[in-house]
């Protein structure tokens, strides 16, 4: 247990170890919080796009029956999704690593 908090105090270590954790509950907990867009088929040359929201476990084939997905052409986020997205899964970390890091240099003086 003390070689882990040791690590901890590393910003690096701190970063990977909690961007992986992140990623692990976003695909494996998958919440449907991200802005999305699903295309549907509605006709042999017909489409229709709902906003939706999605998780990211959808795009590695996680998280919904085969048979929901009977009428889906695509589905993809948006660029609200994106960034929302990007800010949970790289945002959280790099603060929690900065964290660590101001952690360190105040101990160091």
């Amino acid at each position: 247990m003390e070689k882990f908090k040791v690590l901890l105090q590393n910003p690096i270590y701190v970063f990977i170890v909690s961007f992986l954790l992140i990623g692990l509950l976003l695909v494996l907990v998958s919440p449907n919080f991200f802005e999305g867009e699903i295309i549907y088929r509605v006709g042999p040359h017909h489409t229709e796009t709902i906003k939706a929201p999605l998780s990211l476990a959808y795009f590695i084939g996680l998280g919904y029956e085969q048979d929901e997905m009977k009428h889906v052409v695509d589905f993809y986020l948006t660029k609200r999704g994106y960034i929302l997205a990007f800010c949970i899964w790289f945002g959280f970390p790099i603060v929690f690593a900065y964290r660590a890091y101001v952690e360190k240099r105040l101990k160091k003086n």
